[in-house]
């Protein structure tokens, strides 16, 4: 199993606002592979830290869902000149990070 975190800065006060977006039921559920998704969000001084955590089977499994048409559109920028492109963005910044799950203790009843 493999988690694969996007590591979100966004504007203070934004992280609890944009968490729900990321679990939303969409095409991503019915990817083959595709097990959960977490968000976690820290509040720092200047800005909130959202950590979207995905959980693959493998590798393969999550690429697929990379390289689909249903991951381009979840992330579609607006057109520009658009009233959408006028609104600054919440997201100051973003980084991806794979880990392989090592090893796991879940005491879940």
């Amino acid at each position: 199993m493999i988690v694969i975190t996007n590591r979100i800065k966004v504007k203070k006060g934004m992280g609890a606002v944009m968490a729900p977006a990321f679990t939303a039921p969409g095409p991503l559920d019915t990817f083959k592979g595709f097990s959960k998704v977490e968000v976690l969000v820290g509040n720092f001084d200047d800005y909130d830290e959202m950590n979207v955590n995905m959980y693959w089977d493998d590798m393969e499994s999550f690429m697929a869902w990379r390289n689909s048409d249903a991951f381009r559109a979840a992330h579609k920028r607006p057109e520009p000149g658009s009233k959408e492109a006028e609104q600054e963005s919440a997201i100051l910044g973003s980084e991806i990070i794979t880990y392989e799950v090592a090893a796991v203790k879940d005491v879940t009843k």
